[in-house]
């Protein structure tokens, strides 16, 4: 009996030491892939022509609900129709995705920039890591949002792509800190001055020796870069900047409020995609926290 305990207990622990099943990561992974999947569903089983102005009855209630003038939801608008005559669903199943490629794309270009910078200042060093760490301290100290304002004011229209690089251009100063601290670290260690008394390139012992030893910081950087990427997308969509023509989550919002959704009692209008935002707030929560997990030992063991 004894035994058969102690293996059951071993294969828990095997089970618990295997990071890669941590289930913050795993849940927080199924909510951001089940709002992809309503996009790609969405475009699969449903008719996004309803998303243009006009081509469903207007401010339809959600099946189940009656509005102010007592008409019920209907089956063919299942989650209502807004005040502009556009069907809630097909709205979310393009604005959802859109909003999550502005995060993810803004995220990947500022990444990709603080990585570059970060181990260019840490591993080269002299005035070329004051000059990148000088500029990054700089750029961390201006408020994004006001910026972006301006200029959104002054593009007027952009498109998504273009939205993106605009936050991207304030979402490289983090990685770049983080990623300089750790390569100063890790620069003196042992496998990294053999990879230098062996002769290999700078570029080889930065990218190759040194960066997959940084694989779960930079996702948990990442991460947190593109939840500060959506809240900034969205934070200047309700302000009636960013796209005007392509449907995100924030731009339904803003629809809403300008509209009156909240006297009217249009609660679905602006209620859904509320709701859409904080379960994808929630699901990167969760990778941020199963990537902390993953690459802290301690934070591992707290769990048990």
């Amino acid at each position: 009996m004894t035994g058969v305990t102690t293996r059951a207990a071993r294969r828990r622990m095997r089970r618990f030491d295997n990071p890669w099943t941590n289930p913050k990561l795993f849940c927080g992974a199924g909510l951001l892939l089940a709002i992809v999947a309503l996009g790609l569903l969405g475009r699969l089983l449903w008719d996004l022509d309803l998303v243009f102005t006009g081509s469903a009855p207007l401010k339809l209630p959600p099946i189940g609900f009656e509005n102010l003038r007592g008409q019920p939801g209907v089956p063919a608008h299942p989650i209502g129709t807004d005040g502009s005559g556009r069907d809630m669903l097909a709205l979310i199943a393009i604005g959802a995705p859109n909003t999550l490629f502005v995060g993810f794309l803004a995220s990947l270009i500022g990444m990709g920039a603080g990585i570059v910078l970060g181990f260019t200042a840490g591993f080269v060093g002299g005035r070329t890591d004051d000059t990148i760490r000088v500029l990054s301290d700089v750029m961390i100290t201006i408020p994004p949002l006001l910026i972006l304002v301006v200029f959104q004011s002054a593009f007027g229209d952009v498109s998504l792509t273009i939205m993106a690089l605009l936050i991207a251009g304030f979402a490289w100063q983090s990685p770049t800190r983080l990623i300089r601290a750790q390569v100063l670290s890790m620069k003196q260690s042992g496998y990294v001055m053999m990879a230098r008394l062996s002769g290999a390139p700078t570029h080889h012992i930065m990218f190759r020796e040194m960066l997959p030893n940084l694989v779960p910081y930079l996702f948990g950087s990442f991460i947190a870069n593109v939840t500060t990427s959506i809240v900034t997308a969205v934070g200047l969509e309700v302000l009636g900047l960013g796209p005007q023509r392509i449907p995100t989550l924030g731009r339904t919002i803003y629809d809403a409020i300008s509209a009156g959704a909240l006297i009217q009692n249009l609660w679905w209008w602006w209620g859904i995609p509320t709701v859409l935002l904080a379960v994808m707030f929630i699901g990167l929560l969760l990778v941020n926290l199963g990537l902390d997990e993953i690459s802290n030992p301690r934070l591992r063991r707290l769990g048990r």
